[in-house]
């Protein structure tokens, strides 16, 4: 990896971060509930968002360039893994087994589809 390419990483990621934090906390701010509908918007537009790109660049319409910034930098930042595995624990410890399951099962389901949407519109161009 070139300097050059890790730097348009790190751009992504310094505008990654703070757009999941920010569209976190207005989802969580207008939507009054403790499961996290937050995390789940952002995960699934990150999704929608990753696949595009991937279809994208399949297609060979996205340079490397885009790939690192918006791909591996953005998506990469911006994205949350974490988040979703500590919010879904934190509804296992209180015991709200079918709100944590149904937490993963949707996360996962609509992730996978947002993710194959996104693919066919990128494929498309």
């Amino acid at each position: 990896m070139t300097l050059s390419l890790f730097l348009v990483v790190a751009v992504g990621g310094l505008v990654g971060a703070p757009a999941r934090y920010l569209l976190d906390r207005a989802i969580t701010g207008r939507i009054e509930s403790d499961l996290p509908w937050g995390t789940f918007v952002v995960n699934v537009t990150g999704s929608l968002l990753l696949g595009l790109l991937t279809g994208l660049a399949l297609a060979g319409r996205l340079p490397p360039v885009g790939k690192a910034l918006l791909g591996v930098g953005f998506c990469g930042a911006y994205t949350t893994f974490s988040t979703f595995t500590f919010e879904t624990i934190r509804l296992l410890e209180e015991g709200r087994i079918l709100e944590a399951a149904g937490t993963v099962a949707a996360s996962v389901a609509i992730g996978l589809g947002a993710a194959a949407g996104g693919l066919a519109i990128g494929l498309a161009f």
